[in-house]
């Protein structure tokens, strides 16, 4: 018998004012819950999505009394939907952020939340280093938490990158991975789509990509192109471009069991140790392409 169910992804151009981003989240959960959805996945950063420490400074507060946290309950509750906020920043008390996505069951209550692992710290070349520890403390937890009718992994953005943490969450038991973006042009072009089934190919799990798109406030401009990938690597539904909107998607969850007896990696994965290359070998070889080339 199968094992259907209707999720929502909200695609949005957030910008500076958390006031107007919480009206766009609560009118299309309302859209969403009117389209037959139990589950509404909104993109990283869908709160405010600020220009700098300073802007982040003026328009985030802490996990406590958080006002837009008992905003997003509210709307939680009032459409009877699991409501997951792909992300919000918490202020912490070492003056850094917490880049946390936060889980609500239909009643409102909070059933879990993750903060981001991965954090982008490079020096790229033609431009400054960019130190996204130096603004936002980094998580240390994985998490996989059951919202009927799924098991639902939670990652964010540039955790995509990360293949370990996604074999965690589906030997964990997640059915489905949360992958909440605000992923830039060139890096959306370039890898966005094929991290995303890769993802779901390696785990056999579905993945959910709710994604910033456009130009913003801030300056950014985002790749948009929310889809949904099905365990077997297939893109089943996606928003064809950066503009704001909601995609609905059915989800057959024998896909998932389905998908693992065909290629069961999860179940033969082995441990290995890795041997240090001989120096002389490694001397020839590349010798030897040298003269090959």
């Amino acid at each position: 018998m199968s094992q259907a169910t209707t999720v929502a992804l909200v695609q949005m151009n957030a910008g500076l004012g958390a006031e107007v981003n919480l009206a766009e989240i609560e009118a299309r959960v309302a859209e969403a819950k009117q389209a037959g959805a139990c589950y509404v996945l909104t993109p990283e950063m869908s709160v405010v999505f600020a220009k700098d420490r300073a802007g982040l400074r003026a328009t985030t507060g802490p996990w406590g009394g958080n006002g837009a946290i008992e905003r997003l309950a509210g709307i939680a509750q009032a459409h009877s939907v699991f409501l997951h906020v792909g992300s919000l920043a918490i202020a912490l008390s070492d003056e850094r952020f917490a880049n946390r996505s936060v889980v609500f069951d239909p009643q409102g209550a909070i059933v879990s939340t993750y903060d981001k692992i991965h954090l982008f710290d490079a020096d790229i070349p033609g431009s400054n280093a960019y130190r996204e520890s130096a603004t936002y403390a980094g998580g240390t937890q994985a998490v996989v938490v059951d919202i009927a009718p799924f098991s639902l992994g939670a990652t964010i953005c540039y955790d995509l990158r990360f293949a370990g943490l996604y074999r965690a969450l589906a030997e964990a038991g997640a059915q489905v991975i949360a992958v909440p973006s605000a992923f830039t042009v060139p890096t959306g072009a370039a890898h966005w789509h094929v991290l995303l089934r890769a993802r779901a190919i390696e785990t056999g799990c579905f993945i959910l990509a709710a994604a910033q798109g456009g130009h913003h406030e801030n300056g950014r401009s985002t790749f948009g192109h929310s889809l949904v990938v099905s365990p077997w690597g297939e893109v089943i539904a996606e928003v064809e471009g950066d503009a704001p909107g909601l995609l609905i998607a059915e989800l057959d969850l024998d896909a998932v069991s389905a998908a693992r007896q065909r290629v069961p990696a999860l179940a033969n994965a082995r441990s290995f140790t890795l041997a240090a290359p001989d120096a002389g070998v490694a001397v020839s070889s590349s010798l030897k392409t040298q003269a090959g080339n």
